[in-house]
């Protein structure tokens, strides 16, 4: 009779630790959805002998998970998958297909998963891209708006320093610059506000009043 595969059995021999191994099993069964919400999980000493590991091991484990939000124990009851938590099946589809097509350019899965980690771990250059596009029209807005209080502005603008040299600016430089004008702007519209209220207090009966009934 053929042994029944074990979803719980680790590597002992693997270089990962062996509560790392059996956290990412245990996710990876979560998440695919071969334990539903509200499923209860095995005890910790069954787990502890299904696994291959101390019972220590499994409870370190069902705490992270449950700190994450995965599992909650309930006193007295055991241990079950989160009623929030929700599963998305075609990761194993996924996962599968892609170890598939890694076998076939003859790489393993070891491989694949840390090229795959390395990926997710970068910033997404489209994204970021994007939100570079979205700061330089807010700082042409801003320069366009800037442009009417010209009388009120500093003779060198701190947002567009001299440089010898062209560059990509960052996110960081762009944002800095929008909070820049931002501020600037703010600056010169209550100057522009005061002056009005100057000229206002320097005119006749008549100038004040066609003044105030223009501000209305």
């Amino acid at each position: 009779m053929a042994q029944l595969a074990n979803p719980f059995r680790i590597d002992p021999t693997d270089e990962l630790p062996v509560g790392l191994q059996l956290g990412w099993r245990l996710r990876a069964l979560i998440r695919t959805g071969e334990l539903g919400a509200g499923e209860r999980l095995p005890s910790f000493r069954q787990l502890a002998e299904w696994a291959g590991v101390n019972v220590g091991t499994v409870r370190t484990v069902y705490e992270g998970l449950e700190g994450d939000g995965l599992v909650v124990t309930r006193h007295g009851q055991g241990t079950f998958v989160a009623e929030g938590v929700e599963s998305a099946p075609q990761l194993e589809e996924i996962a599968t297909e892609a170890l598939r097509r890694a076998s076939e350019a003859g790489l393993g899965a070891r491989d694949l998963a840390i090229v795959a980690m390395a990926c997710a771990s970068l910033p997404d250059e489209s994204e970021t891209l994007e939100v570079r596009q979205e700061l330089r029209r807010q700082i042409a807005r801003l320069e366009a708006e800037l442009a009417s209080y010209t009388s009120h502005l500093a003779a060198e603008l701190p947002t567009a320093p001299k440089r010898a040299v062209a560059h990509v600016a960052g996110v960081e430089e762009l944002e800095q610059t929008r909070d820049t004008l931002i501020a600037q702007l703010a600056a010169a519209q209550r100057e522009s506000e005061q002056e009005v209220r100057q000229r206002a207090e320097s005119r006749g009966p008549l100038g004040r009043a066609m003044s105030r009934w223009r501000a209305r």
